[in-house]
C-alpha cells in the first residue's frame, strides 16, 4: 500500500500552528520558501496561493508579481523528515512494517492483513479516516509491487486497488511516464522520443518481437544509467514486478529513559544529588535489561515555572555503571539555578551500545585506585570539554601531513585504515610546511646549505632522496612531486626537508625548497 500525503510540508507547519485544514492558515495565500543563492523559492503552496498561480519550485519573485498579497513562511525539510520517520512508525498499524517513500510518501506492507480490517476498500477507508482526523491530506492505493502502488496513488483515482489476477500492463498503460518515478531529464528525454505513457513503452516491448530492436534500442539510449530513477527500464520491470526492488524498513528505536516527578519541588543540590542517585540505578538497571551501555546521557529538570534545564555527558566507552554517572553528573550540576524549585527530573540514554555482562568487582577494584582507562577520558572531557581529549591514529595516506588523524580516544580504529610502511619519519611535524633558501645545491642534487627563521645551517650529512608522488585522485593536476631529505647541520641538529617539483617537470618554475619536519 502506498501512502501519498501530497501537502506534507503545510499539514506539519498548520499541525505546528495548530490550524486545521481549510481554516486560518489557508483563508489566506500562503507559501513555505527556501532560500537560495539566487533568492527565495517556493516549497509549498496552498490552496489560494496555486489558484493565484504559485507553484512548487517556482522563484518567490515571479511568484509575487501573480500574487503579492501572498504570506511566506520558512519551510523544514529537516523536520518534515522527522514528521515523515513518526508516521511511518504510526503507519504499521496497517501492515508489520512501512518504509519511507521520501519525500513525502510512505510504503506499508499489506500482504494479507486486508482481511483484519474487512477488506482492502475497507482498509483504504480507514487509512483516509484516520490521515484526515490527524489534519493529513493523503491518497491510498493497494498493489502487488511497490512501483504500481505508488504509480496508482499518485496519477489514478483515488482508493484505486490493482488485485495480483487483474493485467497489470493494462490497467496501468494509460498512466503517464512520470509514474516510473524517474529523474525530470530522464522525463523529458522520453517525452521527446514520444513516449508519454506507460503504455508506449510497453508498446516498444511488445515491438521487439516482430523487429527485434525494441527494448534494445532504449537499453542502448539509457545503458550508462544505473540508477533505477534514471533508467525507465529498470523502473518498468520493477512496477510490473519482473525484478525485485529493495525497500528499507522504518525500525522503532526507543532511547533507555528513567525519570522522576517529585511531590514537593527541591531546591538544594543534596536533595538533587539525591534524585540524580537514584535516576542513575534505575538507568543501569533499564541498560541491563537492554544488554546495552550509554554512550550519551541527557539529564532534564523541569523547575516549576516551566523552564527545563539539560545538562549532557558524552562517555569515551559504554558504562551502565551508576556510580560513574553519578560522579560525572557531580561536576555539571554546580550551576543549577533551581528558581522556586524542580519538581521532575528525567535521565535519556541518547545513544546506547551493545554491553555484555562484566565482573563488576575486578571493574570497581580498577575504579577504586584509578586504573580504568574510560573512567580516566571521561573525567578528563567533563573537565576540559567535549573534543579536548583525543588521540592520533594513522590514516591510508603516504602523504606526511595526511598520514594521521585525531579521533575519540577509546574509539576504535577504522578498519579500512591501515598504516604504510614509511622510512624513518621525524618525531615532531611541523604544522605547515616552511618554506627554506637553499643554497648551493645543484637543480636536481644534495643540499649543502640552507637558510631557516633568519638562521643558516651548513649541512654535515644528508640521506634521501625520498620521493613520494601526489595523491592524483584528490590534489589537482598542478600538484608537484616531492623528493625528501634528512639532513644534519654542523651542530648535529637533524631536519626533514623537501623539494617540491623537479626542474623538468612542466608543472612550474624552480622548485621550492620546505622544512617540515625535526628529528630528536
Amino acid at each position: 500500500m502506498a501512502i501519498w500525503c501530497a501537502d506534507l510540508a503545510l499539514d506539519r507547519w498548520r499541525h505546528s500552528e495548530g490550524c486545521p485544514r481549510g481554516e486560518g492558515a489557508d483563508a489566506a495565500p500562503l507559501a513555505l520558501i527556501t532560500e537560495t543563492a539566487h533568492g527565495p523559492r517556493i516549497d509549498a503552496a496552498n490552496p489560494m496561493a496555486r489558484k493565484a498561480g504559485a507553484t512548487s519550485g517556482m522563484m518567490l519573485a515571479d511568484a509575487r508579481t501573480l500574487c503579492p498579497a501572498m504570506e511566506v513562511r520558512p519551510s523544514d525539510p529537516a523536520g518534515d523528515l522527522a514528521f515523515l520517520e513518526r508516521l511511518a512508525l504510526w503507519a504499521m498499524r496497517w501492515g508489520p512494517w512501512s518504509a519511507i517513500d521520501a519525500p513525502d510518501g510512505l510504503l506499508v506492507d499489506v500482504t494479507a492483513v486486508a482481511h483484519l480490517f474487512g477488506g482492502e476498500r475497507r482498509l483504504l477507508d480507514d487509512v483516509a479516516a484516520r490521515c484526515t482526523a490527524r489534519g493529513l491530506a493523503v491518497r491510498a492505493a493497494i498493489a502487488p509491487t511497490a512501483g504500481a502502488a505508488w504509480a496508482l496513488a499518485h496519477f489514478a483515482a483515488a482508493g484505486a486497488i490493482l488485485s495480483p489476477d487483474d493485467d497489470m500492463q493494462s490497467r496501468l498503460a494509460d498512466l503517464p511516464v512520470a509514474a516510473l518515478r524517474l529523474d525530470n531529464d530522464v522525463l523529458l528525454v522520453l517525452r521527446r522520443l514520444g513516449l508519454k505513457r506507460l503504455g508506449d513503452l510497453a508498446g516498444i516491448e511488445e515491438g521487439r518481437d516482430r523487429t527485434g530492436s525494441g527494448r534494445d534500442a532504449i537499453q542502448r539510449r539509457f545503458r550508462n544509467r544505473k540508477s533505477p530513477a534514471a533508467n525507465p527500464l529498470i523502473r518498468m520491470d520493477q512496477l510490473l514486478g519482473r525484478v525485485p526492488e529493495p525497500l528499507l524498513p522504518v525500525v522503532p528505536v526507543t532511547a533507555p529513559m528513567v525519570q522522576r516527578r517529585l511531590a514537593e519541588p527541591i531546591r538544594h543540590r543534596a536533595l538533587l544529588d539525591t534524585v540524580v542517585t537514584d535516576l542513575a540505578a534505575d538507568m543501569a538497571r533499564t541498560l541491563e535489561a537492554k544488554g546495552e551501555g550509554a554512550r550519551r546521557l541527557q539529564l532534564g529538570m523541569w523547575r516549576v515555572d516551566g523552564e527545563v534545564l539539560v545538562r549532557e555527558l558524552e562517555m569515551a566507552a559504554a558504562t551502565r555503571d551508576p556510580d560513574h554517572m553519578c560522579r560525572l553528573f557531580a561536576e555539571r550540576l554546580d550551576d543549577i539555578d533551581a528558581g522556586f524549585g524542580i519538581e521532575m527530573l528525567r535521565l535519556r540514554a541518547a545513544w546506547s551500545q551493545p554491553l555484555g555482562l562484566g565482573q563488576a568487582d575486578l571493574e570497581a577494584a580498577a575504579e577504586q585506585h584509578g586504573t580504568s582507562l574510560a573512567a580516566c577520558m571521561d573525567r578528563l572531557t567533563t573537565r576540559l570539554g567535549k573534543g579536548a581529549v583525543q588521540r592520533p591514529v594513522p590514516r591510508a595516506s603516504h602523504i606526511p601531513e595526511r598520514a594521521q588523524g585525531w579521533q575519540p580516544p577509546l574509539e576504535p580504529e577504522p578498519a579500512e585504515q591501515h598504516q604504510l610502511a614509511f622510512h624513518t619519519r621525524p618525531l615532531k611535524l611541523l604544522d605547515r610546511p616552511e618554506r627554506i633558501s637553499v643554497l648551493y645545491a645543484a637543480p636536481e642534487g644534495y643540499p649543502r646549505r640552507f637558510s631557516w627563521r633568519g638562521q643558516v645551517c651548513e649541512v654535515a650529512r644528508v640521506e634521501g632522496p625520498e620521493r613520494i608522488a601526489p595523491e592524483w585522485w584528490r590534489e589537482r593536476g598542478s600538484a608537484r612531486l616531492r623528493d625528501y631529505y634528512r639532513v644534519e647541520d654542523e651542530a648535529g641538529r637533524r631536519y626533514w626537508i623537501y623539494r617540491g617539483g623537479l626542474a623538468t617537470d612542466g608543472r612550474g618554475g624552480m622548485p621550492d625548497w620546505y622544512l617540515q619536519g625535526l628529528f630528536a
